[in-house]
């Protein structure tokens, strides 16, 4: 059976579908940008093609801790069933070998009573009493129905070494999950930093800042900010630097280079002439493939334990001319911190040049400051002048409101004259 034919013709379908895909724009989704820090802190790097994976086991307990938490309890679980599997199994063999099985299978009732002095276990008639027993001693429950006995020397060389292997696999595995309950990167959990990183003059200087508060009232002693930017460079030679790193500054005036970080603090790096970011303008900001990489490090009040907290900021991240807002005010005698305002940011005047055209033209700040200035005025005077025509209209619209409230009064009172006079005129 043919297929019915379309009323309208196949060369007008196809010009028209052809259109339409010329119409549409054909934009290409942006690939994020690779960072190797991402903002929580974790570190974005794959490892791959490792092939001496033998030196992991000659750390067992960095790797069982490095573990995620669900392996870790597998492995946690399976050493003990597997220790109480293995020494049940050599005491059966031990009770087999001495033949107190066959003992225990042959003889039966009040007979089984009198076998007590000649087993080296008693009541170990099976594998599964093997492994009663095999938990009874590696635990130290001891139900006393089963104990050993003074005939094989073999059985009390096994109980020394299943004691000695039950202690030792204790104390690896309860390190191991204190240890993981007590990482120092679970309170770097409550060290928080701005979303964005801000390029705003401070003090006549172009500046890179960010704000970064600890959500706990337990300080972090001895508290100190590195600052690192990493970039792709190609040397003079022709060789591609993928990761190249660059310490920066941190404007400090303590000389210890400490922080005390008591309230969210905005820490400042002065641009200038050993900055990584001295020939760099707004408009190049957006062209550059950097980042700047934040690590904060210190020893938790608590615990005594050093933490560190990382977090990074590309150039999509960067606001060039903001300011943070202030959060810290004083109620009643005390500071108080609002939380919801941490990263928030206003505009202020900053010049969109480079640290080294400031630096060679400081008029440049001038103008940019005049202008902000002149900008500034003029808002006012609009605001000024707006303020005036509103509160104008609400005059003009109050008496008109008045004007229609009196002239209903006056013809009220022409009209009850207007009676007076007829009244007076009938009498």
């Amino acid at each position: 059976m043919l297929a019915r034919k379309s009323i309208i013709p196949e060369e007008y379908v196809l010009a028209r579908i052809a259109a339409e895909n010329l119409r549409k724009p054909r934009v290409r989704d942006r690939l994020p940008k690779a960072r190797f820090i991402a903002k929580s802190g974790a570190c974005n790097l794959a490892h791959k093609n490792i092939r001496e994976q033998g030196r992991f086991l000659q750390d067992i307990f960095t790797t069982l801790v490095d573990l995620k938490w669900r392996h870790t309890l597998v492995i946690f679980t399976m050493s003990f069933l597997c220790s109480w599997l293995l020494f049940a199994i050599m005491w059966w063999l031990v009770a087999f070998a001495h033949g107190d099985i066959y003992a225990y299978m042959e003889k039966s009732g009040m007979e089984k009573s009198g076998l007590e002095s000649t087993v080296c276990v008693t009541n170990v008639r099976s594998f599964t009493s093997a492994f009663l027993f095999s938990i009874e001693v590696q635990v130290t429950i001891g139900f006393g129905g089963r104990m050993m006995t003074e005939e094989c020397p073999l059985a009390i060389t096994v109980l020394i070494l299943q004691n000695i292997v039950g202690l030792i696999i204790n104390a690896v595995m309860l390190g191991c999950i204190f240890m993981k309950t007590a990482q120092a990167h679970r309170r770097a959990e409550t060290l928080i930093f701005s979303r964005h990183a801000v390029i705003a003059v401070r003090n006549g200087k172009l500046c890179f800042m960010f704000r970064v508060g600890d959500l706990r009232k337990s300080m972090i002693i001895s508290a100190s900010v590195r600052i690192q930017v990493v970039k792709k460079t190609t040397t003079p030679e022709g060789e591609v630097v993928p990761i190249h790193q660059l310490d920066i500054p941190v404007d400090n005036p303590i000389e210890s280079n400490n922080i005390f970080l008591v309230a969210p603090l905005i820490i400042c790096h002065v641009i200038d002439k050993r900055s990584p970011l001295y020939d760099i303008s707004a408009t190049d900001l957006a062209n550059q493939d950097l980042e700047v990489i934040v690590i904060l490090e210190g020893v938790v009040e608590t615990t005594g334990i050093t933490t560190q907290a990382r977090t990074s900021y590309i150039a999509e991240e960067i606001q060039w001319g903001h300011r943070f807002v202030s959060i810290v005010t004083e109620e009643e005698g005390v500071y108080s911190v609002d939380y919801s305002k941490f990263g928030n940011t206003v505009k202020v005047a900053a010049p969109r040049c480079s640290a080294r055209e400031l630096d060679e033209k400081p008029s440049i700040l001038i103008q940019t400051l005049q202008k902000s200035e002149l900008s500034h005025q003029n808002s006012l005077r609009k605001r000024n002048s707006m303020r005036r025509n509103n509160s104008m209209r609400r005059n003009n619209s109050i008496r008109r409101n008045n004007s229609s409230l009196m002239v209903p009064k006056m013809l009220h009172l022409v009209r009850s004259l207007r009676q007076k006079l007829l009244l007076s005129s009938c009498f």
